[in-house]
């Protein structure tokens, strides 16, 4: 679940609101161990992704660094390449 969760620091363009969003909804999900929490717990289960989103951007906009932003498209077919080695499948 969590590898979900991407780097949203230092991207060109900056991470969009609806990122930050999901990698809460994420984060919220596997701490509480539920993908669509209970009626008893929507309330709770939503205030959480709130706030955790919150803390996101404040954390984000906080962070400094001297590196260049990454391009999102460069990091993102990195990332597919990556995952074509992780998940080939070799014969014997």
């Amino acid at each position: 679940m969590c590898r979900n969760i991407k780097t949203l620091f230092n991207f060109e363009p900056p991470a969009s609101e609806l990122e930050i969003r999901d990698a809460s909804l994420q984060f919220v999900r596997k701490l509480s161990g539920f993908s669509v929490p209970s009626k008893a717990n929507e309330e709770a289960f939503e205030r959480a992704v709130a706030e955790v989103a919150e803390s996101a951007r404040r954390l984000i906009r906080s962070m400094v660094t001297n590196a260049e932003p990454k391009n999102r498209e460069v990091e993102a077919q990195k990332s597919r390449e990556r995952s074509v080695q992780r998940f080939v499948v070799t014969r014997h």
